[in-house]
């Protein structure tokens, strides 16, 4: 009997470790596959069991969270969702995060370790902590001028503090409401294909993700570049350029819209916006101190995050000169986003120092306790501070004597530049409206907005569209709302 007592109590024992081996594999060795494995959804209603972390704008939530009674619980709301669409994103159960909200997911989802007092106690058992939130830099009055102002109009706004490179306004159009994106369900998947289908693409950040041909505003990176080469030491010196220029190694002759180019000043140049000129200068110049150039403003610039990521501005490294030429005035192969001709504009402002941008200034946790604040950001040198000084005085005179005079505010000094982009097959297609810009308080003097600007209104007829007239008044509304 005693002999069958310890047999029974051996086997007992075996299965014992066998069960403990098992749960060993499954909750150490296998853990990592269940959880990915699709038929799980713990994880997924685990994420939505508590409400999401908020994203604040100015001190007051743009986000939120709905109780939906559902097994995925809370479902995001959106506080004026189109207005900072292009700020947020959008966290969807269906589609997943796109800009803020992809980028501090973690602290959002309260996923984050830094959400813990002890975090391998709450990885035991597996505790979802309560959202964190997100402090952005976005001032509310600014963002609507911005969105205001271009009201149906295809394009995008960014406006940026020249001294730290806050981001203070992103507008996008059109945009969408990233709340009907939120749950689950038919209606969120036909609202998906719906935007995704759309000819417009509300979905796309036109701010930071879509790259145009700057046209003239890239004319500042090449006064930029003249003067800091020496090329030119006197911007109120003939300039011995001939109208109309050839494209060297072609028989290409480049012209002018203004009949005042030939020989023109850097300043005259500057404020009629002489291709023939800027051309000549980029040639001049040389690829190489072109190139160096563009970097220092923040062309090719890979890995940019504010935090969403950033679509890379291009100025291209390998071309021939009459390719140079082109690529000096805007053309050929040089791209900018809105948010990076903003920051060339503030780098002028801030006498040539180029701060690198940034939308979020700290994280919390819900009680709002910081978990990161931002660190002062290293400025980066884009032109001398003596070249930074002769460009801002032409880009007054182009807003006080030239195309930029609808972007004027009384009591503020407002540089800017107009630029008119040609793109499509053979330059068919209507040109993108630009306009760059800062202004600075005569009370103080310092510079407290860069501004651009870019409209692409297919619809518009190819002759009335201007940086001057379509995009200028916009900047004008952003700079007035941002000095107040």
């Amino acid at each position: 009997m005693i002999r069958c007592t310890r047999h029974a109590a051996a086997f007992c024992l075996l299965l014992l470790v066998a069960l403990l081996a098992n749960a060993t594999r499954v909750q150490v060795f296998m853990a990592g596959h269940y959880a990915t494995n699709p038929a799980n959804r713990r994880a997924e209603i685990g994420r939505y069991e508590k409400p999401r972390g908020a994203v604040l704008v100015a001190g007051r939530p743009v986000t939120g969270s709905r109780d939906s009674g559902g097994r995925l619980r809370y479902e995001r709301t959106y506080t004026e969702g189109p207005l900072y669409a292009p700020v947020t994103g959008y966290s969807s159960q269906t589609y997943g995060t796109s800009l803020i909200e992809r980028a501090a997911d973690g602290v959002l989802s309260g996923a984050d370790e830094r959400l813990a007092a002890f975090p391998w106690w709450d990885g035991l058992n597996r505790t979802r902590r309560r959202g964190g939130d997100v402090v952005t830099t976005i001032e509310p009055a600014v963002q609507r001028a911005a969105f205001k102002g271009l009201g149906r109009k295809k394009g995008a706004v960014a406006a940026v503090e020249p001294r730290t490179g806050r981001i203070l306004a992103l507008a996008s159009s059109p945009s969408y409401d990233p709340a009907r994106l939120s749950g689950n369900g038919r209606a969120v998947e036909a609202a998906w294909r719906r935007l995704n289908r759309a000819p417009d693409r509300p979905m796309l950040n036109r701010a930071i993700r879509e790259t145009y041909p700057p046209g003239s505003v890239f004319k500042v990176v090449t006064a930029a570049a003249a003067l800091d080469s020496g090329l030119v030491t006197d911007i109120e010196a003939p300039t011995d350029s001939p109208d109309p220029y050839p494209l060297p190694g072609t028989a290409t002759l480049l012209g002018n819209e203004s009949d005042d180019c030939e020989d023109a000043t850097l300043t005259d140049a500057f404020r009629v916006s002489c291709n023939t000129v800027f051309a000549r200068l980029g040639v001049t110049v040389g690829q190489r101190a072109m190139a160096a150039t563009a970097r220092g403003f923040g062309f090719n610039e890979r890995g940019l995050r504010i935090p969403s990521s950033v679509a890379v501005s291009t100025f291209d490294t390998r071309m021939d000169t009459a390719q140079l030429a082109l690529s000096a005035i805007g053309q050929y192969d040089t791209t900018a986003t809105p948010l990076q001709m903003a920051t060339v504009a503030a780098a002028v402002a801030n006498d040539g120092e180029r701060m690198p941008p940034h939308l979020v200034d700290k994280v919390t946790d819900a009680a709002g306790h910081p978990l990161a604040t931002r660190s002062r950001a290293a400025p980066r040198r884009a032109m001398s501070p003596a070249a930074a000084q002769q460009v801002q005085q032409m880009m007054v005179d182009v807003v006080e004597h030239g195309s930029g005079r609808n972007a004027a505010i009384e009591g503020a000094t407002v540089g800017g530049k107009t630029g008119t982009a040609q793109h499509g097959r053979h330059n068919e297609g209507v040109p993108y409206a630009w306009f760059i810009s800062w202004a600075k308080t005569d009370a103080t003097g310092e510079p407290e907005v860069a501004v651009a600007v870019v409209v692409e209104d297919a619809a518009a007829d190819r002759a009335e569209i201007s940086g001057g007239g379509s995009a200028a008044p916009i900047a004008r509304a952003v700079m007035r709302a941002a000095l107040r």
